[in-house]
């Protein structure tokens, strides 16, 4: 994926009367296409600047992020599959440095990667589910909960962010 192949994404407003799995998968759908949309037709000199100085956040760097916390709390802790720790042991638990040599076409696919990766690893689990990974009892449903915060909260990074660069403002 290019640059230029990073389109936004289309959203679906999720269900105001659906059932509890449905409104929670399609929030978090909703905001997960969002992520994309703030990102798309950024340059990755944009993406990877820090227009707020007082912060270390880029855009890149939160998408990156994102990625991360699908796999950890949806592939990893909760389905329990073998995969690859998603940090560096210079940030074990998920911050937000980007290696060189990432571009953010790359982190934009890696992100919409791990998103269906995530939405395979939890399609036959029920919301109460627990996790699998050992150490681990939260059920499926805070997973989802948390997701939803959490990825809501870095759209508000972003909006921010994205509208420091080039004054965009919205979706």
């Amino acid at each position: 994926m290019t640059i230029d192949e990073i389109k936004a994404a289309p959203r679906v407003r999720p269900p105001e009367d659906g059932t509890e799995r449905e409104t929670l998968t399609g929030l978090l759908d909703f905001l997960r296409a969002t992520v994309v949309n703030k990102v798309a037709g950024l340059t990755d000199e944009q993406a990877f600047s820090r227009p707020v100085p007082a912060s270390e956040l880029t855009p890149a760097g939160l998408v990156r992020h994102l990625a991360g916390v699908e796999r950890f709390w949806f592939s990893i802790d909760f389905a329990g599959l073998d995969l690859p720790w998603p940090w560096t042991g210079q940030e074990p638990d998920g911050g937000f440095p980007v290696p060189p040599g990432e571009t953010l076409a790359g982190i934009v696919a890696d992100y919409v990667a791990e998103c269906a990766r995530s939405r395979q690893s939890v399609q036959h689990a029920g919301l109460d589910e627990r996790a699998r990974a050992e150490g681990n009892s939260f059920t499926l449903r805070y997973a989802y909960v948390h997701m939803i915060e959490e990825t809501a909260r870095h759209c508000g990074h972003l909006d921010l962010l994205r509208e420091s660069l080039d004054g965009q403002r919205g979706a």
